[in-house]
């Protein structure tokens, strides 16, 4: 191609790129990397391959199935292009070990999908000064955005400076599989010209959804704030940390006795169970003994699902054991004055479930 040609593919080939994250990002954005030619990846993630990630981690397969999704991803990588230098890590990321594993790499990906990191791989890139290309996806929305490049680039702290109390991943609020797919090929693409130098280095944001007519917008982002805490002049802000488990912690701290696990949950009786997921989800399956209320209707009316006798203790469950906090805490708000009524959320909900008590239960 006119304007890329041999100098471009030799670029490509002395650039290295380090991945933070193999699952729906991750996955398309290595794969483009490596058909391109990059000369050495780096691929960051501590998880394993599941049946339930398949349909959008497109370089894993039934085949690799509790292997590390960086060594399922390191082998199809060599499948495209035996020539790449591919290097894999498999501990979680922190500010104690971020800028050893990232410093060696031109390029760093943003492919993960929870804000602590998102900080964390933010700040560090200002920090080494490293351009930064951050992907996220949800549902049938996307964005995609190059942070600190350039002279004037600003960061993800300029645009975020406070870090939300909560978040989801897309393993709470589910994905189309194509859509982390566009945003990967974006995030791809966007390395690729600033190793061939093709990038304006302006910092825009692309936002992308599924369902709209015109399916992209471009967002100028302009200049970094001179007052950003971590790129700003006097910036030193650092954060870190590995991503906290939403599955045993939770979205809010339980006092004693506010929780219960799943082995726990299926030896009480009597009881009742109340799914709080949307009757979509509580389609695909469900407990047996449980009743579907979706989290909003029980917020909206929480009385009308308390049991006439006390002694009939109340349980709740969702997909993580995140929303089954919330209709708790409404239950029990609506419920203070009485000492005896038993009220709590299942821990780790139905994936504790199928985890813990029945291997047969599925999983999504």
């Amino acid at each position: 191609m006119e304007g890329f040609g041999l100098s471009g593919q030799l670029n490509l080939q002395q650039a290295s790129v380090i991945v933070v994250g193999a699952g729906g990002l991750g996955c398309p954005a290595l794969q483009y990397l490596a058909a391109a030619g990059v000369g050495r990846l780096g691929i960051i993630d501590h998880d394993v391959v599941e049946t339930s990630n398949l349909q959008r981690q497109i370089l894993h397969n039934e085949q690799t199935v509790g292997m590390y999704k960086t060594e399922s991803a390191a082998l199809a990588i060599k499948r495209i292009n035996s020539r790449i230098q591919v290097d894999i890590i498999t501990e979680p990321l922190s500010s104690l070990n971020a800028a050893n594993h990232l410093q060696n790499y031109d390029i760093i990906l943003d492919c993960t999908d929870n804000a602590p990191t998102r900080y964390l791989l933010s700040d560090t890139a200002v920090a080494l000064g490293k351009p930064l290309v951050s992907g996220a996806a949800q549902r049938f929305y996307g964005q995609m955005c190059v942070y600190n490049i350039g002279s004037d680039g600003l960061c993800y702290r300029c645009l975020f400076p406070k870090p939300p109390t909560q978040s989801e991943t897309c393993e709470e609020t589910g994905i189309l599989g194509a859509v982390t797919g566009v945003i990967g090929n974006l995030q791809a693409l966007e390395a690729i010209k600033i190793i061939t130098g093709l990038h304006d280095n302006e910092s825009n944001m692309i936002v992308f959804s599924a369902l709209a007519p015109t399916p992209f917008r471009t967002i100028k982002l302009g200049k970094k704030d001179p007052t950003c805490a971590a790129c700003g002049k006097e910036g030193e802000k650092w954060c870190g940390g590995p991503a906290p488990d939403w599955e045993q912690q939770g979205l809010a701290d339980g006092g004693p006795g506010s929780r219960i696990s799943a082995r726990e949950v299926g030896r009480i009786q009597p009881m009742q169970v109340i799914d709080v997921r949307p009757r979509t989800e509580f389609g695909i399956c469900h407990l047996p003994q449980s009743r579907n209320v979706p989290l909003e209707d029980l917020i909206t009316n929480p009385s009308a699902y308390l049991p006439e006798d006390n002694n009939v203790e109340t349980y709740i469950v969702c997909r993580l054991g995140n929303d089954s906090q919330m209709a708790a805490k409404a239950l029990k708000e609506l419920n203070k004055d009485s000492d005896n009524r038993v009220i709590k959320d299942v821990i780790g909900g139905l994936r504790a479930w199928s985890r813990h008590v029945d291997a047969n239960f599925p999983v999504y």
